[in-house]
């Protein structure tokens, strides 16, 4: 942990949020992390992780902790699991509310589900809370229907990948306000890492954008970056 932070900060990464996907997850990952200034948390389940139940009121107190600043990761995901497609739905919805209740964003998974997770947010409410589609795979058209939800969109590594010219035309119709960018580590390492062990530091590869903008655009994506985790 030491050392994947003090990479991080080697390349001017000034603050990494760790991501829970199981509430047992969520718990070693506080145990691991410990008290650092330079770290904050989000509390969830992630819609890959929905084979057996878990208690939602559980979830509602672990995500009131302090340093929690964010609900997720939650979603849908239909390519690997559609067996557990009304479970998902359930959890995705419960997630939203806990959200709303806390003032604190979401962070959204969407695999094969694009038309039910617009649903979804939209009958939620999403608005109240705000969040963000991580990892974003999707096109333009439904770039357009998140940004009307008030949602910042995220590019991972994915984005710097030679076959992913649709995704950056994606990018490239976001506002530079609601743009960022993530790792999504320990996978999908940005060009020139392919191959290796995604980390926090790798994240400037994804913010280099040398296939999106300016210099000066750049600057104002960092800003919007510090802006989303607050």
């Amino acid at each position: 942990m030491d050392d994947v932070l003090a990479k991080a900060a080697a390349r001017d990464v000034k603050f990494c949020l760790a991501v829970a996907t199981t509430l047992p997850g969520y718990r070693h990952m506080r145990k691991l992390v410990g008290k650092r200034d330079n770290v904050v948390f989000s509390c969830g389940v992630h819609p890959l992780n929905q084979d057996e139940a878990y208690d939602v009121e559980e979830l509602r107190l672990l995500a009131a902790e302090d340093d929690v600043v964010a609900m997720g990761e939650t979603g849908l995901d239909y390519f690997y699991t559609p067996e557990t497609k009304i479970r998902q739905q359930a959890s995705f919805i419960h997630h939203i509310q806990i959200g709303r209740e806390l003032h604190k964003p979401v962070i959204v998974h969407t695999r094969d589900a694009r038309a039910d997770t617009l649903a979804i947010l939209r009958e939620e409410k999403v608005t109240d809370c705000g969040g963000v589609l991580h990892c974003f795979t999707e096109d333009r058209e439904t770039a357009g229907k998140l940004l009307d939800l008030g949602f910042y969109i995220s590019f991972s590594g994915i984005v710097t990948f030679r076959n992913a010219e649709q995704l950056r035309d994606a990018a490239r119709y976001v506002p530079l306000d609601r743009l960022l960018v993530e790792t999504d580590s320990p996978y999908l390492a940005p060009v020139p890492h392919r191959g290796k062990e995604n980390q926090p530091a790798m994240v400037r590869d994804v913010a280099s954008l040398r296939w999106y903008a300016t210099s000066q655009r750049r600057r104002r994506i960092y800003g919007g970056i510090e802006r989303g985790c607050r």
